[in-house]
């Protein structure tokens, strides 16, 4: 069974995916198939296997993941048995985002410009990390990964992030100028080519903004939805939220700037940037003025 497992990983790594957790849980149910002296994919064995972890959420996804590599591989062997992929019903709930006002985002620039201590440059990186992603949308590992030859007059080139895109992000000229202000100040410092580093010279670490975000949200007084703690996606959610209230009038219009959107996240297909998008009381409007404008008999 390895040697078809490294055959389905090859495959789907060529198409960009990374899949660090599928060959984890494959290389695991191997091993355990042949403790049991078995070769080939049995649904019984698969959901034994899965339901060895405690949450049903873990389970379904350890299930899923041999459904997908059954059903490569029945085609040439159809004695692999495919596994029923909802046998533990387990439905994702998607967590309510917050959605950031204008008000909460300065709090935010303005708590992270107080981080200690005053001689260090905290309140520079962290002001400036949270202003970007603000403005631009981009997710924070793409952020974190940024080099200061990715930097350019044309915008942020973002290589090879998620499903092995590359991108050009442009910046609003207040963006480019307030980067370019940072980028003077850390040049400074030395430390590699990375543009956010941490007080010791090495890239900024995702566990390390995480717990200074939740530090600089406490002091803003900015708090998530639902007793949620507030997160870094959420600027990205934000954004994407922000730009399609920003969006010309008329069906068209709306449906070229979606596009659009979905071009400059870096989104693989337009489903992706629907998942970002969130009824605020501003589209709510536009939504009840459309309504009520079509069934009077005007255009949507």
């Amino acid at each position: 069974m390895i040697s078809n497992i490294e055959r389905y990983l090859a495959v789907r790594r060529a198409t960009g995916f990374e899949l660090m957790n599928t060959e984890y849980l494959l290389r695991s149910f191997a091993r355990w198939a042949a403790q049991r002296g078995e070769t080939h994919i049995r649904s019984e064995s698969a959901v034994a296997w899965a339901s060895q972890t405690v949450s049903v959420a873990q389970r379904d996804a350890r299930l899923k993941t041999i459904c997908l590599f059954a059903r490569y591989l029945r085609p040439e062997d159809p004695r692999h048995e495919l596994p029923s992929a909802n046998h533990f019903g387990y439905r994702k709930r998607r967590r309510v985002p917050h959605i950031y006002s204008a008000v909460e985002i300065r709090r935010l620039l303005h708590a992270a410009s107080q981080l200690g201590p005053a001689d260090s440059s905290q309140p520079h990186t962290y002001r400036t990390l949270i202003g970007l992603l603000a403005v631009t949308g981009l997710r924070i590992s793409e952020a974190l990964a940024l080099r200061f030859s990715e930097v350019t007059p044309q915008g942020l080139l973002i290589h090879k992030t998620k499903f092995q895109k590359t991108r050009l992000v442009p910046l609003h000229e207040t963006t480019a100028a307030a980067l370019d202000r940072y980028l003077i100040r850390r040049r400074e410092r030395g430390g590699g080519e990375q543009v956010f580093i941490a007080e010791d010279g090495r890239p900024l670490r995702y566990r390390d903004v995480y717990s200074t975000f939740q530090k600089v949200a406490k002091a803003a007084k900015v708090s998530g939805s639902h007793d949620h703690r507030p997160r870094w996606h959420e600027l990205r959610h934000t954004f994407a939220v922000r730009a399609l209230e920003a969006s010309p009038k008329g069906r068209q219009q709306v449906g070229r700037h979606l596009l659009a959107l979905a071009t400059y996240m870096g989104h693989v297909n337009i489903d992706a940037t629907y998942w970002y998008l969130e009824a605020t009381p501003e589209l709510l409007r536009d939504i009840a003025r459309a309504a009520e404008n079509f069934i009077r008999g005007g255009q949507p």
